[in-house]
């Protein structure tokens, strides 16, 4: 066995690619840049009956935009292709033969319904449902004759009876009893390859070194060694991670919100976001940082900082983590991630203007400190595209205060009073509004903020005004006047 580090990710092309095996990208990715190994992506595809349609490009478009690259894989070839399990069905039969030749797997030719009912009756005898070994020593005349009935036969692993250990970096030593196990099916009636014994042989001749996954695998990994010790290989150091859970402690599933990595792209999170996220799932930066950049979890990732205890995926905290990248990232760059948002809900079209995306750089720099991922932009932003903005429900009973009335009767006299150039002098404007109206403080923000965006929060009042303009500042103040008192609320 080398001693570099040679780590893998194996996905099987039957959906999208969810946050779950997400994290286990990563982290093999990590351990692998960390002690400057290899990272190979594999393919399983031998359950065709489950996979999905151009699941497997989905999966690696994913990969990539969470920065994700590996060393070899089904596009980059390598040195132990192919790395598409469907291209390696001559490898399996090989070892197959090999097996079954030296006995140590043998033709069963039990139908589903006989495995049932010797299920049933094992389980109502309070026994563990194993196979019953009914075929393990079958003659040839035996399985000839069970052929003629037209029977095709699967192909069990025989199992020995000592003990397995497995030695987990994470959970420590962990042992399975023989009598659990039972002789397991390795090859299907119908020819195709079961996942114990293919991931067995591509890990073994691809010389992985590390196996880290989901504690989802633990009770394969006996079967797994066993295979192992049968065909003379040495196995890989596994490390078996905790799952991911909704906040309800369950298992991390669509009722508890988007599950699949494409989700969160579409809704606009930022990869290094949720790789950030990601990354702290299950294990713990050194210095207790949570902004980390790829960099430094790269510098840091070790498998002992690896928790045994469950993640809970907390959106709250994604969303939070999200905004404080979204802040900090350039202006540019996010404001062009904002643009099909913005296309989608009509605000602009594809004949963007340089003066065009100036604009929008300001309208996307006023509201970015209140975006957690950039589908909201279009909400946050439609004060500056819509002609007239409703009010929202509990910014009304501002309005039903005589008060609020005055400083925006105040509000429309300084506009229609003031030159364009008056009006970029916002601090003096906001300043005779509060002499005319007599109001300070929120008694003076409010109404104008109301007046002018429908709402009680938002955007910097000095971003509205630059960005609204004079003329249409003046316009929603009269708008806001002229329906005050007649039924409308201003809708």
């Amino acid at each position: 066995m080398k001693n570099t580090v040679r780590v893998r990710f194996a996905p099987s092309p039957t959906g999208y690619l969810h946050i779950g095996n997400a994290r286990t990208a990563l982290f093999n990715w990590l351990f692998a840049r960390h002690n400057e190994g290899s990272f190979i992506l594999r393919i399983e595809d031998t359950d065709s009956e489950r996979q999905v349609h151009q699941a497997e490009e989905l999966i690696v478009q994913d990969l990539k935009w969470l920065g994700l690259d590996w060393d070899e894989g089904p596009d980059k070839g390598g040195p132990y292709s192919p790395y598409r399990q469907s291209d390696r069905s001559n490898i399996y039969a090989d070892y197959t033969r090999k097996l079954l030749n030296e006995g140590k797997a043998y033709y069963c030719y039990c139908t589903p319904e006989e495995l049932e009912t010797s299920r049933q009756k094992m389980m109502a005898l309070g026994q563990m449902p194993l196979y019953n070994g009914r075929c393990a020593h079958l003659s040839r005349q035996e399985q000839q004759a069970l052929e003629n009935e037209g029977r095709r036969p699967s192909v069990r692993f025989r199992t020995s009876d000592s003990s397995v250990m497995v030695k987990d970096l994470i959970r420590g030593e962990v042992s399975f009893d023989r009598k659990t196990i039972g002789d397991f099916i390795i090859v299907r009636s119908n020819g195709r390859p079961a996942y114990n014994f293919v991931v067995v042989i591509d890990d073994a001749l691809m010389e992985i070194t590390h196996v880290l996954r989901g504690e989802d695998h633990l009770s394969n990994t006996p079967r797994q060694i066993l295979i192992y010790r049968a065909l003379g290989f040495e196995p890989p150091q596994f490390g078996h991670m905790s799952m991911i859970l909704g906040p309800d402690r369950s298992r991390l599933s669509k009722r508890h919100g988007a599950t699949s990595v494409v989700s969160y792209r579409e809704q606009g999170y930022l990869p290094e976001a949720l790789g950030n996220y990601l990354a702290l799932l299950g294990w713990s930066f050194p210095d207790e940082e949570e902004i980390v950049s790829q960099e430094k979890l790269i510098q840091s990732f070790t498998v002992d900082r690896i928790s045994k205890s469950a993640a809970v995926f907390d959106l709250t905290k994604l969303n939070w983590m999200n905004g404080v990248y979204l802040r900090d990232a350039n202006l540019s760059r996010i404001t062009r991630l904002c643009f099909p948002y913005l296309e989608k809900s009509g605000y602009i079209d594809q004949k963007t203007t340089q003066e065009d995306g100036k604009r929008l750089e300001e309208i996307v720099a006023s509201v970015r400190r209140n975006m957690s991922y950039l589908a909201q932009i279009p909400g946050l932003t439609s004060l500056y595209f819509e002609e007239e903005v409703p009010i929202e429900e509990e910014s009304r009973p501002w309005l039903e205060d005589p008060s609020a009335i005055i400083v925006i009767e105040a509000l429309q006299e300084v506009f229609a009073n003031s030159t364009e150039e008056e009006f970029a002098d916002i601090p003096a404007l906001i300043k005779a509004v509060q002499k005319k109206s007599e109001q300070k403080g929120k008694r003076l923000y409010m109404p104008i903020r109301i007046a002018l965006t429908g709402k009680t929060g938002g955007p910097e009042l000095i971003a509205v005004f630059s960005i609204l303009g004079r003329d249409r500042c003046l316009q929603r103040v009269r708008w806001v006047l002229q329906h005050k008192g007649n039924g409308k609320n201003c809708e």
